[in-house]
């Protein structure tokens, strides 16, 4: 039964969509960012411009004050600040003393309160703000429009030496009003431009994927029968080019596990369907007719050979398995190798006597390594079981242990072809104990060497009908040696064959 995964609901949105959107909520916050700062900068600058014309007033409220020199003087002052105020109907001011006269107010300015003693009609006055550079603090409302200035007290030439309190203001109405048009417009152009960046947003995404969008078509065309595609990626740009150079490895390694797959499947089938081929025709026979006890002792005893060759491969198959999905880890134990060789060679001292053929041992050095005694112990009982099954009748099979040789080709030369497998994976280590078994034979051809490690492989036809095993030894000690971070190799030279595992010593 299918199983319905939930879907995030921004996994929804398409790329596109979400392109288009982020690139029109960035630049409507960037014209928004824009669109305030301009804002500030206008009103900081429209201040400015009713600081200057209240400076001058001040300049000349002071010049007006300091002419006061006799108390008869007073008199003319409402009609000397009067005359200040011709031809500036944005302006208002007050003149008051220190006993709280009112000298002088313009309409604007007649119902303003002085600081500490609010009137109706008005709005707070800021206490004496002179020191507040670059700002008006001083503002109120009079019949719906708005008043911004500055209060100073400014003294006279009279003899008690009386000071004025004097406050201007100026009408900020027609800022205000255009203020009101530049945002109105700004939000115009702001609801605009989102509009056109989203349009536009969603064209440069359309475009801009459009790769993306041809290399799924042409992922489609990739099946199972057909992992040799590759996605084109001449005419891409480099992002999208480099993702289709990513997938077409990714499609040469699936095509290689496939292929490998289809092999170990054919193999499998192809070395079960002998056993069991002779298991049924033995049975036949021996069921043909009526037989005496020790003919039918006898079929058993063969039946039994070719299950105990299939219960051998099944195991060896379960461990490969096991082994290369990292379900069979090896334990790190101190093995010493000089120990476990000749426990081997003592082991097959029976069979290589059998067949006429010496058994030796030569150890260089240290031999003893961090592994799996188990797991390492079949490694070299594996490789001294093959050495001795295509060792030449009257020869030896020496085991050498000792660290490798500089050069990676065999001890007395021998062509390109005929090289040892050069292993990797050990490589890097400070330290590399090389556990070789070598037996004298026919000259294992290069294509050979190459694949004598893989599952079922045994060579050309005639060593194939000579072989016992099922063509998984090589491919065990392989699968060994990897998860000990090992490295295998071998080397086939003037009748001198050699198998060797390259281990990490530390």
């Amino acid at each position: 039964m299918a199983v319905v995964r939930p879907v995030h609901a921004t996994a929804s949105l398409s790329l596109t969509l979400r392109v288009t959107l982020l690139f029109a909520a960035g630049s409507t916050a960037v014209l928004l960012a824009l669109g305030q700062l301009i804002g500030i900068s206008v009103e900081r600058h429209f201040v400015e411009l009713d600081r200057d014309v209240v400076e001058g007033k001040f300049t000349t409220s002071a010049a007006l004050l300091s002419s006061i020199r006799r108390p008869a003087d007073l008199e003319r002052l409402e009609a000397r600040f009067a005359s200040m105020l011709v031809g500036h109907d944005g302006l208002a001011l007050r003149v008051d003393d220190a006993s709280g006269r009112l000298w002088f107010a313009s309409a604007a300015a007649r119902a303003l309160s002085q600081p500490g003693s609010p009137a109706a009609g008005s709005h707070a006055v800021a206490p004496d703000a002179r020191s507040r550079a670059g700002t008006l603090p001083v503002q109120w409302t009079h019949e719906g429009r708005t008043f911004r200035g500055l209060s100073r007290e400014l003294p006279s030439a009279l003899a008690d030496r009386r000071a004025f309190r004097v406050t201007i203001g100026v009408d900020t109405a027609h800022h205000d009003h255009y203020m009101q048009s530049f945002r109105r417009t700004l939000w115009t152009f702001v609801a605009i431009a989102v509009l056109a960046t989203g349009l536009l947003g969603w064209i440069a995404a359309r475009s801009g994927l459009a790769p993306l969008r041809r290399l799924g078509r042409e992922a489609e065309g990739v099946t199972a029968s057909r992992l040799d595609r590759r996605l084109t990626s001449g005419d891409l740009s480099v992002e999208v080019a480099e993702l289709a150079a990513t997938l077409n490895d990714m499609l040469a390694r699936l095509e290689d596990s496939f292929r490998r797959l289809s092999e170990l499947s054919s193999d499998l089938a192809h070395e079960l369907r002998t056993p069991l081929s002779n298991l049924m025709t033995q049975t036949q026979v021996g069921l043909s007719r009526a037989r005496s006890a020790d003919d039918y002792r006898e079929v058993l005893a063969n039946n039994s050979e070719e299950l105990e060759r299939l219960a051998r491969m099944v195991s060896d198959m379960l461990f490969l398995a096991k082994s290369e999905h990292g379900l069979a880890q090896p334990v790190r134990d101190a093995v010493d190798l000089h120990a476990m060789a000749r426990q081997v060679l003592s082991f097959y001292e029976a069979l290589a006597a059998e067949r006429r053929l010496g058994l030796a041992l030569q150890v260089d050095g240290d031999a003893v390594v961090p592994g799996d005694r188990n797991q390492l112990l079949r490694v070299l009982t594996n490789l001294v079981s093959n050495a001795i099954r295509h060792a030449s009748a009257g020869s030896s099979v020496n085991v050498l242990i000792g660290p490798p040789p500089r050069t990676t080709a065999p001890a007395g030369g021998g062509t390109r072809a005929q090289r040892a497998l050069s292993p990797t994976i050990a490589a890097g280590h400070a330290r590399i104990v090389r556990m070789s078994v070598c037996n004298h034979g026919e000259v294992v051809p290069p294509e050979v060497l190459a694949r004598m490690f893989d599952r079922f492989y045994r060579g050309d036809s005639s060593r194939r009908h000579d072989t016992e095993g099922a063509g998984l030894g090589l491919a065990i000690v392989r699968s060994i040696a990897a998860s000990h971070g090992a490295g295998v190799g071998a080397s086939s030279d003037a009748g001198l064959t050699c198998v060797f595992v390259d281990l990490p010593a530390g």
